[in-house]
């Protein structure tokens, strides 16, 4: 614990290694993506589909370390196959709930099988779960930006039909909005920033960013573009304190990521419980039958 904020050891780490100073722009790009996507997700009620997007992710990722091939890659392979099953499988909101429980325990048993079978270090199969952002080179790093502006893109050109569907997914319908083709879409766009995540959280952890960062904006405001800004400061304060606390411990980043992220939620929830009460005692029976009448 005499390390856990030792804050000279932390600045030195960062002024010397590229690895870290890789590593949190890495973080900070994850954090934009997290925090754009994040309020569709919680708008449409795709939490759990994050969930087990990343328990396909761990599939795959867990094959791409038995064959030798880079993790990241198996990870967005595994990604993007249960975003498309997702959103192909769960169009009606009446299957949703049980195809994703379906594509989640599949996707852990054939993780788990998979990760028997690897006989090289205990640190690989852990940093699949927990994440793995340190290892993260210049190579990677390109990747990694190409990938997040291209969904970006993407997201940019379907942003507006696809808020529309996903406050008023009839009404939209009636207005000849392609609503299940966004839903696949939207799918992909999400199983390519779950595989992502995955470097920076794991795949067991990757709604922490994904999720909880958009959720604690949905607290405190109702407007999508407040929620949006917010969330992707929640998400850049998670994912980029989580690495700098976790650089002088030594300890996985993951725990310092869910830590922030949940923390900011907390206080969120705080902020929106005082709120709603104050907007009741205004509006109290007692203070309605004071109002004079005529």
């Amino acid at each position: 614990m005499d390390g856990m904020f030792d804050f000279a050891k932390t600045w030195e780490l960062i002024a010397e290694l590229d690895s870290v100073r890789i590593a949190l722009i890495a973080a900070a790009v994850l954090g934009l993506l997290a925090g754009v996507l994040g309020p569709l997700i919680v708008m449409r009620r795709m939490s759990f589909a994050v969930h087990g997007t990343s328990e396909l992710a761990f599939t795959g990722a867990a094959g791409a370390l038995l064959l030798g091939v880079g993790v990241e890659y198996g990870a967005l392979a595994g990604a993007v196959a249960a975003a498309l099953l997702l959103g192909i499988l769960g169009i009606r909101d009446a299957d949703r709930d049980s195809v994703i429980g379906v594509i989640l325990s599949f996707g852990l048993g054939m993780g788990v099988l998979l990760l028997s079978f690897y006989k090289g270090r205990s640190a690989n199969k852990f940093g699949i779960l927990t994440g793995q952002i340190i290892t993260v080179d210049s190579t990677n790093l390109t990747a990694l930006v190409i990938s997040a502006a291209a969904v970006l893109a993407v997201l940019a050109l379907i942003y507006r039909p696809l808020l529309f569907a996903s406050v008023d997914r009839s009404v939209a319908e009636a207005r000849g909005v392609p609503v299940k083709t966004l839903t696949v879409l939207f799918s992909l766009l999400v199983g390519v920033a779950t595989a992502l995540s995955v470097q920076v959280v794991g795949s067991l952890l990757v709604v922490a960013l994904m999720v909880t960062p958009a959720a604690a904006a949905a607290r405190v405001t109702a407007s999508p573009l407040r929620a949006t800004v917010l969330s992707v400061v929640f998400a850049e304060v998670s994912a980029l304190g989580g690495i700098v606390l976790s650089l002088a411990p030594g300890l996985p980043v993951s725990a310092f990521v869910t830590s922030i992220s949940f923390l900011i939620y907390l206080v969120c929830r705080v902020i929106s419980w005082v709120r709603d009460r104050r907007r009741g005692v205004r509006t109290s029976p007692a203070e309605v039958a004071a109002v004079p009448v005529g």
